[in-house]
């Protein structure tokens, strides 16, 4: 009787050829593992820094829209026209806030009148409008110009508790 605690070799290698894994095998999937999870964290590094260079808004248009909301965790759009007086009022705000937040919030901008579609799909009926969009969908609506405190309480509460930065 053999009182060796390990197995015989004979029944290590039937483990091995039955599917087992083995040692070397082991290792493999480790260093497969460790390199997917590697990748997974340059990815994520190439977009925080590219959404971190964002500091101006982004120009948003019926067919560009659905996609750049869905692309950035926390958006928010300002809906406006050249011709309107209080949306002149509010874009030095927006310009300023883009690039207060960049890397956190991104901000977009929709011009009604060269944008019919978009802005008939949301209702907008007086502007400036403001939506915030998380991941693609709205969260928020802030109608009329609004002080900068104002839309930074807003940002802040949707920024909330998942920390400071889009990212998660």
């Amino acid at each position: 009787m053999n009182n060796n605690c390990f197995p015989p070799k004979r029944i290590i290698a039937q483990f091995e050829n039955e599917g087992g894994v083995s040692a070397a095998g082991g290792d493999d999937e480790l260093e497969a593992i460790k390199q997917k999870k590697m990748a997974e964290l340059q990815k994520a590094a190439a977009e925080r820094q590219a959404l971190s260079s964002i500091t101006q808004p982004v120009h948003l248009s019926d067919s560009n829209f659905a996609g750049e909301t869905a692309r950035y965790p926390l958006m928010l759009v300002d809906f406006w026209a050249p011709w309107c007086g209080p949306c002149r009022m509010v874009a030095p705000v927006i310009d300023q806030l883009a690039k207060e937040y960049a890397g956190r919030v991104v901000f977009g901008k929709v011009n009604v009148d060269e944008n019919p579609i978009i802005s008939n799909t949301f209702g907008i009926a007086s502007i400036p409008t403001m939506m915030v969009f998380k991941a693609g969908k709205v969260v928020d609506v802030m109608i009329g110009a609004m002080p900068k405190g104002q839309l930074e309480i807003k940002l802040k509460q949707h920024l909330g508790n998942s920390g400071s930065t889009i990212y998660g």
